[in-house]
């Protein structure tokens, strides 16, 4: 599929003919999978972007992808609310004078809400240019700390924070901390311009609370190219803010310092449990830390072999249970854990 103009507009014109005759949310959202999901048609041109010889016409052409997207954005968004209103209706007037009582039959069961949420952020990163990238679970110290220039004597190289297993020698093998160690086999693997996410189950020795739990998902993001500025991670972050959470919900970058990123942020979004005013689960701020996120370091760089005098990247990196905590309005994290029906069934 080449990159056409016309074959943007003619995509366009279709998917929103579709939008608009879709009958209910279920073929909404084939057709959103069809135009926007990982294998969708609009989707399928952001490959043909790195083929074009011009930086001007590729940036022209990036725009026009970027502006049909974001006008099929929101008209799926607007037609999701009058078919939602229009299904929630019918459904109200059926069952209006419904008193029947029902024994309940075999339940069917459901992803989990982890794992729903990972697929709609990997849908959303997808959307906005990105490819998904996975590795293993089980990693070298070289890829978890080393690489990432993460010194020996830091404190989370420390069995007080990871998961050593007993292989090899004394600390050499990990349950891996983050899911940091995909973008360096990603980097020694292929050659920049690197636009990925890497979503997967990481290990930590967290106490679990409200926000924390040992065991949970992790999503990151790793853009290399030449000319990346700080100023694209925060426009990266702002839009896929309001991608996922709605326009209502406010983003903010605070300074912070991680080994592998400089300069570093942190990345926080307005509680959405108590909309700003303060409560348990954000600790009285008003504010939830999702992640960090930064440009990549050079040192990180030259240990995977690219020339940071070229090449400048930035990466990030979010909690996957946070996300959909936030995103249902969840105040206590643990219960994703809990396989409780009364919880589960409401997803």
């Amino acid at each position: 599929m080449s990159l056409d103009p016309s074959t943007v507009t003619t995509i366009e014109e279709q998917a929103l003919a579709a939008i608009a005759t879709a009958a209910s949310l279920d073929d909404l959202r084939a057709v959103q999978a069809d135009v926007l999901g990982k294998k969708g048609h609009l989707t399928a041109l952001n490959g043909t972007l790195g083929s074009i010889p011009s930086p001007e016409e590729r940036k022209e052409a990036g725009a026009v992808l970027n502006q049909a997207r974001a006008r099929l954005t929101a008209a799926f968004a607007a037609r999701t609310d009058t078919l939602a209103a229009a299904e929630r209706a019918a459904r109200l007037e059926a069952e209006r004078l419904d008193l029947t009582e029902v024994l309940p039959g075999p339940l069917q069961g459901s992803l989990n809400l982890v794992t729903q949420t990972r697929d709609a952020l990997e849908d959303t990163f997808v959307g906005m240019g990105f490819v998904v990238a996975e590795g293993p679970e089980v990693e070298s110290d070289w890829h978890s700390f080393d690489a990432l220039n993460i010194p020996p004597a830091h404190p989370a190289r420390s069995n007080f924070d990871t998961l050593y297993l007993d292989w090899g020698e004394p600390e050499s093998t990990l349950l891996r901390p983050h899911t940091s160690p995909v973008q360096i086999r990603l980097m020694q693997a292929q050659a920049p311009p690197i636009y990925a996410v890497m979503p997967g189950r990481v290990y930590r020795k967290d106490t679990p609370d409200s926000r924390h739990t040992p065991a949970f998902s992790q999503i990151e993001g790793l853009v290399v190219d030449r000319g990346i500025t700080f100023g694209d991670l925060a426009g990266t972050i702002d839009t896929f803010t309001k991608a996922y959470f709605g326009p209502d919900i406010s983003a903010r970058l605070r300074p912070a310092f991680f080994p592998f990123t400089e300069p570093s942020a942190e990345f926080e979004i307005t509680c959405t449990i108590c909309l700003g005013a303060g409560c348990r689960t954000c600790s009285g701020t008003g504010w939830i830390e999702l992640g960090g996120c930064g440009m990549v370091h050079p040192n990180v760089f030259e240990a995977v072999g690219i020339d940071s005098e070229e090449w400048t990247g930035f990466a990030f990196g979010f909690g996957i249970d946070r996300l959909a905590q936030m995103r249902y309005a969840i105040p206590d994290m643990r219960v994703l854990a809990d396989n409780d029906l009364r919880f589960t069934t409401q997803f």
